[in-house]
């Protein structure tokens, strides 16, 4: 006879057994766990106020008064008395044949900080091109020079409305407007322009550049030392 294979015995799985019901926490319970976690969240938020509202200023604060006073207190400029008359990032208006004159501003009524825009004319736009003869007329009958001769800078307005600065090329084409004004030799202005006349960033970033608030306080003192500050000059 040929023997039957065995036939492999069944085996019998257990039944899946029901999860054991989790008992409801009572409302008291749940007031309490809530109460826990609230009292860990205020102490978290103040925690965080005082180390990032507080403390963090300060340290910020504290380094920049150490390290770079000047700029941390907005780069003032002082005038020969000590007296705080602007600052040297944000342009003013200067009137007057005595003083070296900024870029034309579109800001509010002119470097009016709380306007600070640009003209918003495109570069076709006869309105602009308009502003920018006018302009040129204008510069080129008050300094005596030819209309060619104005920069662009001395043309247009700048995107802010309050750039401090104008070109080397604008501050020259003003010496010797100034220097009649004030009584004061040409050469001596124009040597006080080249003074003022800041570099390229690290050499090769942006233009030269010369800040019309710090040349004119300048400008105010070289008339004062020489006797020749017309009159109703401020400095």
């Amino acid at each position: 006879m040929i023997p039957m294979p065995a036939t492999p015995s069944v085996t019998e799985r257990p039944e899946p057994q029901q999860p054991a019901t989790t008992p409801r926490p009572s409302a008291a319970t749940l007031v309490s766990i809530g109460g826990r976690q609230a009292l860990v969240a205020l102490r978290v938020l103040l925690a965080m106020i005082v180390i990032l509202g507080i403390a963090y200023p300060l340290v910020v604060f504290g380094i920049g008064q150490l390290v770079a006073n000047n700029a941390a207190n907005g780069s003032p400029v002082t005038n020969s008395t000590g007296t705080v008359v602007g600052s040297e990032l944000i342009g003013q208006q200067f009137d007057g044949a005595q003083w070296f004159a900024g870029r034309p501003s579109a800001a509010g009524d002119g470097y009016d900080a709380m306007s600070s825009s640009g003209s918003n004319l495109a570069a076709d736009s006869p309105d602009l091109l308009a502003q920018v003869n006018e302009r040129r007329a204008a510069i080129a009958k008050a300094d005596g020079v030819d209309p060619a001769d104005v920069p662009p800078d001395a043309l247009t307005a700048s995107g802010s409305g309050l750039d401090p600065d104008i070109s080397p090329a604008y501050a020259q084409l003003q010496v010797n407007r100034i220097a009649t004004a004030r009584g004061l030799p040409a050469d001596q202005v124009r040597e006080l322009v080249e003074s003022h006349t800041q570099a390229r960033a690290l050499g090769f970033i942006g233009e030269e550049r010369v800040n019309v608030l710090d040349l004119n306080v300048a400008l105010q003192q070289l008339s004062a030392a020489s006797g020749s500050a017309p009159a109703g000059a401020g400095g």
